[in-house]
């Protein structure tokens, strides 16, 4: 596969700007695999096309505040600092992404607060993720992990635009609705945007319906939006994400392939999970590690029988791996038919269930 022959036209006015009302009031296309045939429903309607016994997978990192906006020492420019990862604790050491990075250089601090409590200074901008910052500051252990969230904002995607005079005030229905109800493990600088629709109603549904869910966990990283610049996709190269999946987790995996039972993926994170995880022998394993897999067509699953996703970008690798579960002719054509039914876009988007 190319990446142009995942390329379409997405009109900006179906990129969702604000989640809905409720979490689990959002539009739902449904495909079915074998047939082709799509079908026009609600997110709670999904709840039909499963039975007794049947099982949800979900994703339970939390998403933390990840944006800084700080000035330059001396020329006071404005600096967007983007967190991406802890790499030590003890030195206060961070992968983060700068915007401008061109003002940015080794040596170069940069101050955030209104009191200039917290300070970084650039120890390397030669890592392929960016920059490493080392922060300073006279707050000690988990209260300067504290402090430096307290500064930061949500980390909405470049395509979600939010405009204030003061990039520092914080949008409360963001703190709360970029979430999912069930985030317990912090880690994630992006959201994992199917769960988004799950409300308490949700799983109160699905427990009448004698649907059941396990969690895992994937701390969402930027390498899942990076645009990719190769043409044949062979050559991408996915960046590494913490993931964990119990072995609690696999041996219900494996008793439900034992029943014949239905198993959904909610997300592209959580199917990456359970594809990370599949031996040679066909058989998962419970995990705590790092994955950087990377699914695009054709290729073959060996968890999960059915898929809800959201609507993704162009050329995106969540698009990809859709295509690859749904098919790839069937999964762009969906594409077309949600795009002239106006189906709306994005984390905060509608979403498509593939069954079988």
């Amino acid at each position: 596969m190319k990446l142009s022959q995942f390329k379409f036209n997405l009109p900006k006015e179906l990129i969702a700007q604000y989640p809905t009302t409720y979490r689990d009031e959002a539009r739902l296309l449904v495909l079915h695999r074998k047939t082709g045939e799509i079908e026009f429903k609600q997110i709670p309607q999904m709840l039909d096309y499963f039975g007794d016994g049947d099982h949800f997978i979900f994703n339970n990192t939390k998403v933390f505040p990840a944006r800084l906006y700080g000035t330059k020492e001396r020329t006071g420019a404005s600096i967007e600092v983007f967190l991406l990862r802890e790499l030590n604790k003890e030195s206060r050491y961070w992968d983060v992404l700068v915007d401008p990075a061109r003002k940015i250089r080794i040596g170069n601090k940069i101050y955030f607060g209104t009191d200039s409590s917290i300070v970084a200074e650039v120890i390397d901008n030669t890592t392929s993720r960016g920059r490493t910052l080392r922060f300073l500051s006279d707050y000690t252990g988990d209260e300067f992990r504290r402090k430096l969230f307290e500064l930061g904002n949500t980390p909405l995607p470049k395509y979600i635009h939010r405009d204030r005079e003061n990039p520092d005030e914080r949008d409360t229905e963001d703190e709360e609705r970029y979430q999912t109800i069930f985030a317990e493990k912090e880690g994630a600088v992006a959201v994992p945007a199917t769960g988004l629709h799950f409300s308490k109603s949700m799983f109160k549904r699905m427990e009448i319906c004698g649907i059941n869910w396990s969690f895992i966990t994937s701390h969402v990283g930027l390498g899942n939006f990076k645009s990719i610049d190769v043409e044949d996709l062979t050559k991408h190269k996915m960046d590494s994400e913490k993931m964990t999946i119990t072995q609690e987790v696999v041996d219900t995996i494996e008793r439900l392939h034992e029943e014949e039972k239905t198993i959904c993926a909610i997300g592209t994170d959580v199917m990456r999970v359970l594809e990370s995880v599949v031996g040679t022998n066909g058989h998962v394993k419970a995990f705590d590690g790092w994955t950087n897999k990377f699914i695009f067509p054709p290729y073959e699953f060996s968890v999960a029988n059915a898929f809800l996703v959201n609507f993704y970008m162009p050329m995106s690798t969540q698009l990809m791996m859709t295509a690859a579960f749904g098919g790839y002719e069937q999964v762009m054509h969906a594409y077309e038919v949600a795009i002239e039914e106006g189906f709306r876009f994005g984390d905060y988007g509608d979403a498509m269930l593939i069954v079988k």
